[in-house]
């Protein structure tokens, strides 16, 4: 759920780093004397390899549970296209301050509009990012990845939204159909293969339910309709994706009436229980998600305080000891079953009414603490979202510290350097060269030729070059590999004939492309390595 306010203009420079500094100081005071007294610091990281899933727990490739304790960075869906707040810092200064606070996770909300070749971002300040200006939003998304996985967080992708317009009750509408949404997720796993950082997608965002039952029209759970079933809808996503990267996780949020249509206190039938959007898991023992991958599951529940919705069960009589009940019916039973792990994918408030307070020590409690607790991601960072504020102060800068204190014992810091597969040799930094020739050339277009040497002692798994070609060049078609373009970038994907790319071995693959063939392509790396 996004609820952008209105855009700021970028603060002062010197201001805005310096009160970065006071509150990252302030963030590591928080992190030492909020810690309940007696409890150890929970151990940091967000494991090695590729993520699974076993009984109620998200495991690493070595076995190991993990805990994703993360935060939402929304802005890719809006019409901006990017992440929002990147008009007053720099990506990186933002992330740096994730990580030190505690977030090991960061989950990306976009819409299908900022996917397409001709999208735009806008809204970035040039001197905080410069190098991100002119970029493709999937190109700023790759930056963000890039630089995340140097901190050792982890990545989730969310569809949150078909366009930039608003959210739907269901996963397609007449503007982007479900095979445009399918294609779009299998672009995004293809892109993201080999690359640890990015652990997974979360299907669609907040399916709910549209008119009034039983003549409900919006997204059922269980209930046989292809065109409404969330369920059957998300295996048949989830499966496309798995097929072309079995490594990521699926996410899988619930709908909020499994009828697929809201309550109506004027006719005679009984109505259902309800929850939020996304929030109601309630039919998914009786009717599973079943994705041909086995321990790829996630389900993510979405739950709110008061800020953004007065639900009944804030007034009841007995609350907040009501809360275990109705998070056990709707989603916490999949936990405490051993079915399945539990990402709450979005959780947040203003803090505002003194309710949404006791709500939210509530819900971290019933998460449970340390790396067995459920996961989550909190939304959100962003300050301008309209009906629960963010961690971020409105400077963008300072920190929620009444919001971050309550999170705070809950987090578990990331540490630099997770995420590498252990199954996979290391690859050496820098062990690469490229020899690059044009053979041939003609008006409008041209033949490149590129030789990549694995010049280091390790293997590179898996292996994908990416280069840069200037603005205007396209490739058209090529050979002895896959090729994709996003914008100026190139991913080249080594055939499953070939797959790795052992120490001293060399591979030639060659393409033509529409376009001048001066200046020549750059920035050349294989599987994030730069080459020389």
């Amino acid at each position: 759920m996004t609820r952008p306010a209105a855009v700021r203009p970028p603060v002062a420079r010197a201001m805005a780093a310096l009160a970065v500094c006071l509150s990252l100081v302030a963030a590591a005071l928080t992190a030492v004397l909020v810690r309940p007294p007696g409890a150890a610091a929970a151990p940091a990281g967000t494991g090695t390899g590729y993520l699974s899933t076993s009984g109620n727990r998200i495991v690493d490739a070595t076995g190991q549970t993990v805990r994703l304790t993360g935060i939402n960075w929304f802005g890719m869906e809006t019409d901006n296209k990017t992440f929002h707040g990147l008009w007053s810092r720099g990506y990186r200064s933002m992330l740096d301050q994730m990580a030190e606070l505690g977030y090991n996770t960061l989950r990306v909300p976009y819409s299908n509009d900022a996917l397409k070749p001709d999208a735009q971002a806008t809204s970035v300040d040039a001197v905080s990012n410069p190098d991100l200006a002119g970029l493709h939003p999937l190109e700023i998304l790759d930056k963000v990845i890039a630089y995340a996985g140097q901190k050792g967080m982890r990545v989730i992708l969310d569809r949150h939204r078909p366009t930039s317009a608003g959210q739907s009750a269901l996963w397609y509408t007449p503007a982007v159909s479900e095979t445009t949404w399918i294609e779009d997720w299998k672009a995004l796993a293809r892109r993201y293969a080999g690359n640890p950082t990015v652990i997974g997608a979360d299907l669609h965002n907040e399916p709910h339910a549209d008119g009034t039952d039983p003549g409900g029209t919006g997204a059922c759970w269980g209930c046989g309709d292809p065109a409404r079933d969330w369920r059957l809808a998300a295996e048949r996503a989830g499966n496309a994706i798995l097929s072309v990267n079995p490594d990521w996780l699926i996410f899988v949020e619930g709908v909020s009436c499994p009828s697929g249509g809201n309550p109506n206190s004027w006719d005679d039938i009984p109505d259902e229980h309800c929850g939020w959007w996304g929030g109601n898991l309630s039919k998914a023992g009786e009717y599973p998600v079943r994705l041909d991958v086995p321990n790829r599951l996630v389900y993510s529940p979405h739950e709110y305080g008061i800020s953004v919705y007065r639900q009944p069960w804030f007034d009841a009589a007995d609350f907040p000891d009501n809360l275990p009940a109705i998070w056990d019916q709707q989603w916490g039973y999949l936990y405490k079953q051993n079915t399945a792990p539990l990402l709450l994918g979005e959780f947040g408030t203003t803090l505002a009414d003194p309710k949404d307070k006791v709500w939210l020590e509530r819900l971290l409690a019933y998460a449970g603490t340390g790396v067995t607790g459920m996961s989550f991601t909190y939304w959100s960072w962003n300050p301008n979202s309209g009906d629960t504020g963010g961690i971020l102060n409105d400077d963008w800068t300072t920190v929620n510290q009444a919001k971050q204190s309550i999170l705070q014992p809950y987090l578990i810091p990331p540490t630099p350097g997770d995420g590498g597969d252990p199954t996979d040799p290391p690859t050496d930094s820098g062990a690469c060269q490229v020899a690059y020739t044009v053979v041939n050339r003609w008006s409008g277009g041209f033949q490149g030729s590129v030789d990549v040497t694995n010049t280091g002692s390790s293997t590179f798994r898996d292996w994908t070059l990416t280069f840069d070609v200037p603005q205007g060049v396209t490739v058209s078609s090529g050979w002895n590999a896959t090729f994709s373009q996003s914008g100026t970038t190139v991913a080249v994907k080594g055939p499953s004939w070939n797959a790795d790319l052992e120490a001293g071995e060399t591979v030639n693959i060659g393409f033509t492309a529409n376009g001048s063939d001066t200046p020549q392509p750059q920035a050349y790396a294989v599987n994030g390595t730069a080459c020389g």
